[in-house]
């Protein structure tokens, strides 16, 4: 009866269960000490006198113990968190004072008249700020949406919904903050666009630093995620080359989507957590959809990763039937709210989303882990990619589209599918965005010690879901809760999802090194977590079987100092770099642009048509606001059309035929530039002069083909020498070192 006593004496209960309770605390510190309560409550209505006696005793000694550990652990959690989140605000604060005290000092910004700072938009990113100042001088927001909806003062011959077709929904938000805030008064339109754009830079690295705490499980990993992210900022990001590019807009959206979904997916997520992410995935994939003509592509291989995640069992399949349900509600709002944008009902998106959906329909109840079931699983992933492409054909069929058509022209000219002479197909090939990434790209992730670490994750991760994926095949239930001990870092979804995520968009990189803007601010996220996760470092421990050290005390110790010597190495290497560059003060010198732009304001009629090089019209709508021929958008195939036959004037053409070209789209001056005209091409063959003869016949390109012989000089040469013919259709009417204008005369008058 002694030892009976003994043993259900609430001290010693208390040092039986003490090694257990903290461990299990330790390992979920959100929950409660078990030992003493579930003892108490047991206890709670004793038969015998002793028993009275032993629990008055138990209730005595042991009421502060579940009190004070809570608080302790709530307190601890707290602290963590607030910690986390001001690191997290402040790294975005710092990035967007970073980006804006660069920018005044790459251009002298501040010091710069209004038109040499309108200069600086090159571009496409010429046209999208022009419809910005736009907005600003309309009478009111309503009349300054009608005028972009029914826009024919930009494009000669053209009325375009420069809304719809530009996705200029930035452009309208921040022309109606600038308005409402009052913000006129006190801050210049320049300054509060471009500010916006960096502000959304910041939440950009502060999703990005969420989005690796989540995973890590410290924030550590979103520092590090910071560090690597702004040292490769030359592939990480364009917005120093082009600040008001869509993607510069969208991707913050995008990141804060993928943090979301990181949350969300989580197993063991609070039921207000899981609300709160899903309602920001709901925003943030609405708004992605809506800012970037581009962005359901961008979803599509998202939709991919969760349908391999689901395929895989690795996941609920209700929550992932959860984000299908926001890809069906965005792209059918932003269907209506974009003029019935076609482009998002015939994207593989809604094809794929639709097939999923009636897949699930169709599904059979199947009792588990049975040969059947696996069958099952076979035919309906078979059944999921038939359907999204027959789907896909039929809504094609129905739904009138020219959107996006050059694109698959050119993917089959990328790979090989076929050859092609047209102008506009090789002069895409050669922009270097859409060359093969360069051994410069790979060579400095490596030296910022980036490529190395995310190798050496993604291998990690990779190996450890493929190991889960075979234990679902053999019918090993996966375990609910994954503690440190079990070293399976392949059992978590959030994980899964990225390392897929991160192959589909590192595939996509690995052609076209434009897309690596969408795969290298990840490849952060996964290295940055992989060398701050202790579970990642005691899977590795397992597979190598390590037993001369705790395994347990090395991750946690390799957690913390790994990341610590990289981020001083970074540091010392980096942090000099950084400062220099915001120390020194460069310029932006363009006196030949200013001149022409001043030029034109001055002396060109206000019904003036000008027509030349793409990029050139942008900045002449920008800085003058008289009308063009073209546009530097490649989104249009009448545009790109416009935009071949204008670089005729580079060609070996007759002065009557550009003349016939140009006064078919009402041009009344015709601007040449030198630069384009005595190109030396750093690629051989990718100079626009040797395009154009390739697609017009004039030089042999590859054996077999026939030459065109032309009896006409280079027209951008001839056109300077001022003789007839030429002089007849062309007046000059200004010149400088960069630029020859010439007024296209309406009576031709032939002299000898």
């Amino acid at each position: 009866m002694a030892e009976e006593e003994d043993s259900l004496n609430p001290a010693s209960m208390e040092k039986a269960m003490a090694p257990h309770s903290s461990t299990l605390a330790w390992k979920i510190p959100w929950m409660k000490e078990p030992g003493p309560t579930i003892e108490l409550r047991q206890r709670k209505k004793p038969k015998s006198s002793e028993n009275k006696e032993s629990a008055k005793e138990e209730k005595i000694n042991d009421t502060p113990v579940p009190e004070r550990a809570p608080k302790y652990i709530l307190f601890q959690r707290f602290a963590k968190i607030f910690i986390g989140c001001l690191a997290a605000v402040t790294s975005g604060m710092i990035y967007a004072l970073y980006l804006s005290a660069y920018h005044e000092r790459k251009f002298w910004f501040s010091n710069r008249q209004e038109l040499e700072r309108e200069i600086t938009f090159q571009g496409d990113s010429a046209i999208y700020y022009s419809y910005y100042k736009d907005m600003l001088k309309a009478p009111s927001f309503e009349r300054g949406v009608y005028e972009l909806t029914h826009n024919n003062k930009t494009v000669s011959l053209k009325t375009i919904n420069a809304v719809q077709q530009m996705s200029l929904y930035p452009e309208l938000m921040a022309s109606v903050l600038y308005q409402a805030t009052g913000s006129s008064e006190i801050i210049e339109p320049v300054y509060f666009y471009i500010g916006i754009v960096f502000g959304l830079q910041g939440i950009y690295v502060t999703a990005l630093f969420v989005t690796s705490w989540l995973m890590s499980g410290t924030w550590l990993a979103g520092m590090l995620t910071v560090a690597w992210f702004i040292i490769n900022r030359v592939d990480t990001t364009r917005i120093e080359h082009s600040i008001p590019l869509r993607e510069n807009w969208a991707l913050p959206y995008f990141a804060c989507q993928v943090a979301a979904l990181t949350g969300y997916l989580k197993s063991n997520l609070n039921s207000y957590g899981e609300r709160f992410c899903y309602l920001l995935m709901s925003a943030s994939t609405y708004t992605f959809m809506m800012v970037w003509e581009y962005s359901h592509y961008l979803l599509f291989l998202q939709a991919i990763s969760l349908f391999l995640l689901d395929s895989f069992s690795l996941e609920q399949s209700d929550k992932i039937h959860e984000v299908y349900k926001i890809y069906i509600f965005s792209l059918f709002l932003g269907y209506l709210l974009q003029f019935e944008n076609s482009a998002l009902l015939v994207s593989p998106l809604l094809s794929l989303v639709v097939a999923l959906m009636l897949a699930k329909c169709l599904q059979l109840n199947v009792k588990k882990g049975t040969f059947v079931a696996k069958i099952m699983k076979v035919i309906n992933f078979y059944l999921v990619c038939t359907l999204t492409v027959t789907l896909n054909i039929i809504i094609k069929m129905f739904v009138p589209h020219k959107e996006n058509g050059h694109m698959l022209k050119f993917l089959e000219v990328k790979f090989g599918l076929n050859m092609t002479k047209n102008f506009t197909m090789n002069w895409l090939l050669c922009q270097e965005s859409l060359q093969a990434p360069s051994q410069d790209f790979f060579l400095r992730l490596t030296q910022s010690s980036l490529l190395p670490f995310y190798i050496l994750v993604l291998i990690i991760c990779f190996l450890s879901m493929i190991q889960v994926i075979f234990r679902r095949i053999n019918d090993k239930s996966l375990k609910e809760t994954v503690t440190l001990e079990d070293g399976r870092i392949g059992e978590r979804p959030e994980i899964i999802y990225h390392v897929i995520h991160t192959i589909l968009l590192g595939s996509l990189a690995m052609v076209i090194e434009g897309l690596k803007y969408l795969w290298t601010p990840y490849v952060c996220i996964l290295a940055a977590f992989g060398v701050c996760s202790p579970e990642l470092w005691m899977t590795l421990f397992k597979w190598l079987r390590l037993r001369t050290v705790h395994p347990v005390l090395l991750a946690l110790i390799l957690s913390m100092a790994v990341p610590t010597i990289i981020g001083l190495s970074l540091w010392k290497e980096f942090f000099p770099r950084l400062m220099t560059e915001l120390m020194e003060l460069q310029e932006f010198y363009d006196p030949d642009t200013v001149e022409l732009m001043t030029w034109i304001k001055r002396q060109a009629p206000v019904a003036a048509v000008f027509a030349g090089s793409p990029q050139l019209m942008g900045v002449i709508k920008l800085c003058t606001g008289w009308m063009v021929t073209s546009l530097p958008l490649y989104s249009d195939d009448d545009l790109l059309k416009r935009n071949e036959n204008i670089y005729q004037i580079y060609s070996k053409r007759s002065a009557e035929d550009i003349y016939k070209i140009l006064t078919s789209y009402k041009a009344s001056y015709l601007i040449v530039e030198d630069a384009i005209c005595n190109e030396v091409g750093t690629m051989r063959g990718c100079r626009v002069k040797d395009l154009l003869d390739i697609a017009n016949g004039h030089v042999v390109c590859e054996e077999g083909d026939k030459l065109t012989y032309s009896k006409h000089g280079r027209f951008c040469h001839e056109v300077k020498i001022n003789y007839s013919p030429y002089m007849n259709y062309f007046t000059r009417v200004y010149w400088n070192r960069s630029y020859f204008v010439y007024k296209i005369n309406t009576v031709i008058s032939f002299q000898s």
